[in-house]
Formats: structure tokens, C-alpha cells, sequence
């Protein structure tokens, strides 16, 4: 019976990836992957898997959503193990949930294997507890793309006046526009704010600052990055570890 594994990659560091994620890899009979997943992971897949890239990138895609759709559907038609990976987590602004979908309505059977989020493991490797006692009581985790075709966004900004952490992920061509909407809604210029480019890898580098300067300091960072803004930022001085490996 064919079966089909929807995920999760971790964030880049190779050893974030779940013991599970590794036990269906290794019984791949193909592996669908993007962009986010770390190459590395590929070379755990058992002599004959088949490799199909579909990554996606800023104005640049390999193909559209609704043909990796159909793409899963196909391979699942072929093979018995299909593992589609996908950097980070597939529910985390992953599409996962719309390739189940495609999926469930064409009677393929799937399964869901989570992976650690950027969201959380990214900052981590900076230094920076998305939540901290007496500084950090919740957080919240925002797109910082939206589809160029939405003729109204979604992003609630009004809602993020009181929010302590937010973490806006593959938003780094958006950063201007997410730092002048944060001062309009009443953050202070000075709030802080990191960028934290190519996180958990050893190409990981940061950029702190404020949201008044923040664009400027970031200007040249490579993606893929995510953007964490909070008084929780300050905490890196503290607990950058990973830099001091």
C-alpha cells in the first residue's frame, strides 16, 4: 500500500531532523524536496531513490503549488514510500496542509511527521528565547510574504500592539514595509529587533537593531531569514552560544 510521508526538515542544522523523519528517508523510494531542506539529508536515502527538486524561491519558482500537488499524486501512483520534505515544518506556513488535502481527496493515504520550525529553533540558535520569564509571555509567528494576488491582506496588524515576541518568517524582502507597519501601529522606533539569516546552519549570521534602523543595518543579509522583534532580542548579548562554538 502506498504511503506518503508529508515532512518536516527541520530549520538546517541536520541533527534537528526527527528520528522518525530519518526512519521514512531511509525508506524512501523517492524524495520530493525544496529548497529549505538541507542536501545533506538526501544523501541518507537508500541506493536507487529517486530525487525530484521543487524548490521555490523569491520570484523564482520551479513550479507552481498545484503542480507539486500533482506532483506527490503522480509519484504516489508509482511508488510505494513517497517522502516530500520540506524545510521546517509542513503546517508552518508549509503548504503541507494543501498537499493533504490533494491527496485525501484522491484516496492516497498520508501521513503527517512534524519538524522543529525555524520559527522557535532559529532565534534559539541566536540566542534569543522566543519567551522568557518576566520579559516574554507569548509569541506570535506571521507570514511576512502574502501572495501577490490577494487583493486585501490577512496580516492583522492591529492585533500585534500588545504582542511581546513576533516572529515573521520569509519576510527579509518585506523588511521595510513590516518595520514602518510595527511604528504606525504604536511600537517605539527604538523596540528591538534581530534578522537572523541562514539560522542553525554554519552560514548563520545576525543582525540586531531597532525598527527605526533595522532595514539599514540588514541591507545585503542573504535569505532565507526570519525577523524576531521583541524586548526578548536583547537577551542575545546573554546566550549567544552557537557563535561560540
Amino acid at each position: 500500500m502506498t504511503r506518503v510521508y508529508l515532512t518536516g526538515a527541520g530549520p538546517g542544522d541536520i541533527e534537528l531532523l526527527t528520528l522518525k523523519a530519518h526512519r521514512v528517508i531511509k525508506q524512501a523510494d523517492v524524495i520530493i524536496y525544496d529548497r529549505l531542506a538541507n542536501p545533506e539529508i538526501l544523501e541518507m536515502a537508500k541506493d536507487g531513490c529517486e530525487f525530484v527538486y521543487v524548490g521555490k524561491e523569491d520570484g523564482r519558482h520551479t513550479l507552481p503549488q498545484d503542480e507539486i500537488n500533482e506532483v506527490i499524486y503522480q509519484n504516489a501512483l508509482k511508488h510505494k514510500v513517497v517522502v516530500r520534505l520540506k524545510g521546517g515544518d509542513p503546517f508552518v506556513f508549509g503548504r503541507g496542509g494543501e498537499e493533504g488535502a490533494y491527496l485525501q481527496e484522491r484516496g492516497v493515504s498520508f501521513d503527517i511527521i512534524p519538524g522543529i520550525t525555524s520559527a522557535i529553533s532559529v532565534p534559539a540558535y541566536a540566542g534569543i528565547p522566543v519567551t522568557h520569564r518576566g520579559v516574554a509571555v507569548s509569541f506570535r509567528v506571521v507570514t511576512g510574504h502574502e501572495s501577490p494576488n490577494k487583493e486585501v491582506s490577512q496580516i492583522p496588524w492591529e492585533n500585534f500592539k500588545t504582542d511581546d515576541t513576533i516572529i515573521f518568517l520569509m519576510g527579509l524582502h518585506n523588511l521595510s514595509k513590516i518595520a514602518a507597519k510595527l511604528i504606525e501601529i504604536g511600537k517605539p522606533r527604538d523596540y528591538p529587533c534581530a534578522v537572523i539569516s541562514k539560522g542553525s546552519t554554519k552560514d548563520q549570521s545576525v543582525v540586531t537593531g531597532t525598527l527605526d534602523n533595522i532595514v539599514q543595518k540588514a541591507k545585503g543579509v542573504p535569505t532565507p531569514a526570519l525577523i524576531i522583534v521583541g524586548q526578548v532580542v536583547k537577551l542575545r548579548d546573554q546566550l549567544k552560544w552557537f557563535e561560540q562554538q
